[in-house]
């Protein structure tokens, strides 16, 4: 069982100030890079120590040295003064290091309770997911945060899954925590949660580290604040005495002088007027209008609606309602591509999911937007794509090496830059910017904000949506601030305050005292978090909803009418065969979907089973005293061999499950037609005990679908109660979250092929008897059914979710519709593409099913 309380708890209330973990004289280079050189900081008991820094300036990979991912190449990592090295993530964790990420690397097919406690457990045989539910309960409501903690975590929106990464955190009872930009994606009032958090561990003697962008969070939750420049330590100060002056200066190098510079421009003609316009569920009877030269800007809180409108303007979106005008003519946008055929560009508030290809190059990712023009004879020119995208790339002072560079490698403020440059190549004449700062250093907000008012003065008009008030009050020349979907309230640049603004945003009573903003909330409907099919609707809906019932509604719709069409549907001996049948694609079935879940394949599972028949029947034959056993034992042998094969060259090799196995499919199709020579072995050549462990009946059950079942039921335990099983998931949820906290991906993964090629071996050898004669083709093209199966099954292609019993009853499934097109005397050569349209429709109706959940989260968390 699970002891959730049992993990390695900090070692009692350390002395305020005492040094709990440090960086000595640290240096860390990449391929000839140096990313850090000689950095030496301190984290001190019951303190939090802000990291500030440019993007670039090695602040992430001081985070990753303390947290286990990367180790020094010189200087040491020091815990209560012994220096370590963490080989691992999950090494640091053990020592008590705790980390919230800027992207959490959380998983959305796992349950919320789960993802709290995945790969904190060890290796165990039993998991109790009553006490990590009941635990899971308890810490989320620390952060804030009231959801069914049973429910997938991806149901939640990317700033309460920024709560749950930090219900995670403390969950580890950590010495150290340490925050990496965890408000970028959270409300006013989800950030105030969290230090509130922050203030209840000081007293706890927790040693914290704070990295982030925004100002005033900084000096909100900091003791010290800790600068770094170009990867090397500038100075750490008390935070009291280091004005925000200063600390821009020690960053930057020189002091930043107008950060959020005026536009004087004066507006011109009304470019967008929007009259009335609505969108169910997000927005209602908004009207502003946009002129040329003008910064607009959007306030508001989180889910008030800013981005909803963006999406409409933008044709991602349709309204329900009212109309947009472009130069005072009607238009309705179906598609971003209409809407930038009118000169509207949008950036994105998520670059990393949104906005760009993260393996592209930075030349590919910084033309994505007008391809139209980078070609040559119907051809990409590289001279064209060069020509176009590096004005706006220099305009931005874009740091990188080379137009070829991943753009995944690059800083998140880089990063910023591309996505700009990429909108800006269409020459817009309305840009809409989406929290254009958000996770970027000081230096290039201020570039951002030069480029905003230089687009500006150029005629360009301009939508700012941002949740940092400061930027907002400094660059839009006006103000509209919405409420729960509505607009209520508009100003002008010279009369906009902070009071204002957040009390029009919140329905607060706001006044200033001592300098700071307080603000008394009127609580509303949006005060607990709502994600959809809660608990509380009941388990007959939960139930109804699962996708194994509505396969078992299919099956009952082909068999009933097949019946009433060939009553020998349901005859004894149709029923027998079919069982049988339906045991060896199950057992196989469920072995490819143990490879699907880590978001790889296998090929070469038909293949294997080839192999391990003729193995086990030729091996039988010839010696038949190894038994019925001996038999089993050799198929199953086969079978793990060449499993473990396979993924050998996928985790250690790094080559494409999909390559590996359809390499491994011909060579183990090779070497059985080698070992057989063209012969086979029939019935009479084995013995009968061999045969009769298929065919035997139990209260009339064949004995191999009682052997598929149990086979079943030992893997859905060990996919549902083990430690290994639930992180097999993860690795598919969220292959680079599984590497963040330590779970051994290339392990599980080789593991995942290796009982894959078992199950294979194992089928090979019931096969065998089954079927009792056997050659070289045995199991030919079987591959595609067994595909067929796990994905009409519902694993999910792109990994991390499925069940078993989905597995079973999209076998189960096949097998029905092959054997009615059968009784209805339906050619068998049309059987590969039903097969095929099946595994269309399977895969449609996910797709419609997860746009329709994306749906409901939506407008749940309006």
């Amino acid at each position: 069982m699970l002891d959730v309380s049992g993990r390695p708890k900090a070692a009692g209330t350390r002395a305020t100030g005492q040094v709990v973990a440090s960086l000595e004289g640290v240096t860390k280079v990449f391929g000839g890079t140096v990313a850090v050189a000689n950095v030496s900081i301190e984290l001190r008991a019951g303190e939090v120590l802000a990291l500030l820094g440019e993007n670039g300036a090695g602040k992430s990979t001081c985070v990753k040295l303390l947290a286990g991912v990367h180790r020094p190449d010189g200087g040491q990592v020091v815990m209560l003064g012994k220096p370590v090295a963490f080989a691992s993530p999950l090494e640091a964790q053990r020592a008590g290091v705790a980390v919230m990420h800027q992207h959490p690397g959380l998983f959305p097919d796992l349950s919320i309770a789960e993802n709290l406690f995945i790969g904190q457990t060890g290796l165990r045989w039993k998991l109790d997911h009553r006490q990590m539910q009941s635990e899971a309960a308890r810490l989320l409501t620390l952060v804030g945060l009231e959801v069914d903690v049973t429910a997938p975590l991806g149901r939640l929106r990317t700033s309460e899954q920024q709560l749950v990464e930090i219900a995670r955190a403390l969950s580890l009872d950590a010495r150290v925590l340490i925050m990496d930009e965890p408000t970028a994606a959270l409300s006013q009032r989800e950030v105030e949660r969290l230090f509130t958090v922050v203030d209840n561990l000081r007293p706890q003697g927790v040693a914290m580290m704070f990295v982030g962008h925004r100002m005033d969070e900084i000096y909100r939750v900091a003791d010290r604040i800790a600068v770094l420049r170009d990867g090397r330590h500038v100075a750490t100060e008390i935070a009291a005495d280091l004005s925000r002056e200063r600390a821009v200066q020690m960053m930057v190098g020189r002091s930043l002088d107008g950060l959020y510079p005026r536009n004087n421009t004066a507006p011109g003609d009304v470019v967008l007027d929007v009259r009335g316009l609505s969108c169910d569920g997000s927005f209602q009877d908004v009207s502003f209008q946009l002129r040329a030269g003008e910064i607009l800007g959007f306030g508001g809180l989180v889910g008030s609606g800013r981005t909803e409108i963006a999406r409409v303007l933008f044709g991602i979106d349709q309204p329900t309602g009212g109309t947009i005008a472009i130069d005072g003519k009607t238009m309705r946008f179906v598609s971003p591509k209409d809407a930038m055929g009118n000169g509207i560009a949008y950036v994105s508030e998520d670059r990393i999911g949104q906005s760009l290809v993260m393996d592209f190059p930075i030349l590919n990712n910084a033309s994505l937007t007008v391809l139209d023009k980078a070609t040559r004879g119907g051809l990409m020119s590289r001279e064209k794509e060069i020509g176009i995208a590096k004005p706006f790339l220099d305009r931005l002072r874009l740091r990188f090496k080379s137009f070829d560079q991943p753009v995944g490698a690059l800083s998140g403020g880089n990063q910023q830059k591309v996505v700009l440059a990429k909108w800006l190549a269409t020459n817009p004449r309305i840009l809409i910017l989406d929290e254009p700062t958000q996770g970027i250093d000081v230096q290039t907000k201020a570039d951002v904000h030069a480029m905003m008012t230089d687009l500006a003065a150029k005629g360009m008009a301009i939508i700012l949506i941002s949740s940092e008030l400061p930027e907002l009050l400094g660059m839009a020349d006006r103000m509209i601030v919405l409420r729960e979907g509505s607009v209520t309230a508009e100003f002008r640049h010279d009369e906009a305050t902070q009071e204002k603004v957040i009390g029009a945003a919140t329905d607060a009573i706001v006044k200033k005292v001592d300098g700071e903003i307080v603000a008394q909330p009127v609580p509303h409907r949006d005060e607990k978090s709502v994600i959809p099919e809660r608990a509380a609707r009941g388990t007959w809906r939960r139930v109804l909803a699962r996708r194994e019932l509505g396969l078992f509604a299919a099956i009952a719709a082909v068999v009933i009418p097949i019946s009433m069409l060939n009553i020998r549907m349901l005859s004894g001996a149709n029923l027998s065969a079919l069982a049988m049948d339906a045991g060896l694609l199950m057992i196989v079935a469920v072995a490819q979907m143990l490879v699907v879940i880590t978001r790889s394949i296998d090929l070469s599972v038909a293949a294997i089973i080839g192999l391990a028949a003729y193995g086990a029947a030729s091996t039988i034959h010839l010696h038949p005293e190894i038994g019925v056993v001996g038999g089993v034992a050799l198929a199953c042998s086969i079978g793990l061999a060449a499993g473990f094969l396979n993924g050998l060259i996928v985790t250690y090799g790094r080559v494409p499950a999909i390559v590996v196995t359809l390499g491994t499919m011909s060579i183990f199709r090779g070497i059985n037609s080698l070992w057989a020579g063209g012969t086979q072995v029939s019935a009479d050549q084995v013995p009968q005990a061999w045969l009769d462990m298929t065919a035997a009946n139990f209260f009339g059950v064949p004995a191999v679908l009682l052997i598929a079942i149990a086979t079943l039921l030992v893997v859905a335990y060990i996919l549902r109660n083990t430690s290994i099983g639930r992180e097999l998931f993860a690795i598919g949820s969220n292959p680079g979250g599984a590497s963040l906290i330590g779970i051994a991906s290339r392990a599980r993964i080789l593991m995942a092929f290796s009982a894959a090629g078992l199950l294979a071996g194992f089928d090979g050898a019931l096969w065998a008897s089954r079927y009792a004669t056997v050659d070289a083709r045995v199991a030919y093209g079987f591959e595609l059914t067994v595909i067929a199966a796990v994905v009409v099954g519902g694993i999910a292609v792109r990994g991390g979710s499925g069940t078993v019993l989905g597995v079973a009853a999209g076998a189960l499934m096949l097998l029905i519709i092959n054997n009615g097109l059968t009784l209805v005397r339906v050619d068998p050569l049309w059987l590969q593409g039903v097969y095929g349209l099946v595994i269309l429709a399977a895969i449609g109706i996910d797709a419609l099913v997860a746009r329709r959940a994306a749906g409901k989260r939506k407008g749940a968390h309006r």
